[in-house]
């Protein structure tokens, strides 16, 4: 499944900016060739980033100045003439969440983001808890999974690339998702789980170990999602890329891993034809995951 279109990732950086006030009424948001160097994307996905934001009536273009933010009034139009609305905070919120991770969302920071008062949130949702629920309903529900296939294995193949995609999507769920003993009463959360124990139906596993089954294939997915989240974040907390930080790295490791004291270790690194990415590391761990699951259903069927 495709992830999110890089322009509307880019969109909701700009308009996460907006709502915190780093960009106030007036101030010019990133130009199209400015947005190409920054994201990488090509001059197109660029313009279509800053169109999505003139769309939505947060940007204007300026004669001689380039797009500027407009200053949103509660009696004029745009996004703060609307009436306040469930749906509204949790737009709000899930484009913050996508811009700068769970920890840069309060409610405080969605009240700006609309331009109300944090107290006029709390009359549709009751707390930051809820409005995590409701944006973590909204995310997985995004996207369908589809028929369950007839063969389990495909079916659990399909659910872990499934959830896989909407942890990409939305980096933020690997925090808000992290708990087996308080999960999230998420209706489509829990329709994952079901679509995913129907695939197990034609097995003679038992509840029990059909329900480990999926959380299995949860953790796995929700340890990958983890990982990405984290290295996400430390190259936004360092400026630097993997391949940056591994080479002013390098030399410690080296120092390390020497051939005296981690022999094995310093024979790999040698070698030089192992290149760790998260990726590779999926697709490993799912097929030698679902391998282990095929043993499983081995054995209760012999």
């Amino acid at each position: 499944m495709a992830d999110r279109p890089p322009y509307l990732v880019i969109a909701s950086a700009i308009r996460a900016r907006i709502a915190s006030g780093e960009l106030a009424p007036g101030d010019r948001v990133p130009s199209t060739r400015a947005l190409t160097r920054e994201w990488g994307v090509a001059m197109a996905t660029a313009t279509k980033a800053l169109a999505t934001l003139r769309q939505e009536g947060l940007v204007r273009p300026e004669p001689g100045v380039g797009t500027v933010v407009v200053r949103q009034s509660a009696h004029g139009s745009g996004p703060a003439a609307s009436a306040l609305s469930r749906e509204r905070i949790v737009r709000a919120a899930l484009d913050i969440a996508i811009a700068e991770g769970l920890p840069g969302l309060t409610m405080r920071r969605v009240a700006t983001a609309l331009s109300t008062s944090t107290m006029a949130l709390y009359r549709h949702v009751p707390g930051k808890g809820e409005l995590v629920r409701l944006m973590t309903d909204v995310a997985c529900g995004e996207v369908p999974l589809g028929p369950v296939p007839a063969d389990w294995r495909t079916g659990l193949e399909r659910a872990a690339h499934w959830l896989r995609d909407v942890y990409t999507r939305h980096r933020w769920m690997a925090q808000a998702m992290a708990s087996f003993t308080r999960p999230i009463a998420s209706p489509n959360a829990m329709a994952y789980t079901e679509w995913v124990l129907k695939v197990l139906r034609g097995t003679r596993l038992g509840p029990g170990d059909k329900l480990h089954v999926h959380l299995m294939i949860f953790a796995f997915v929700q340890g990958i999602a983890m990982a990405a989240d984290l290295e996400e974040q430390a190259k936004q907390d360092s400026g630097i890329s993997d391949d940056e930080w591994m080479s002013q790295n390098e030399s410690r490791f080296d120092a390390i891993a020497g051939p005296g004291d981690l022999p094995l270790l310093h024979t790999l690194a040698a070698e030089g034809d192992f290149e760790l990415d998260l990726d590779s590391l999926f697709a490993f761990g799912l097929r030698r995951t679902l391998d282990g699951i095929a043993a499983l259903i081995d054995e209760t069927s012999a």
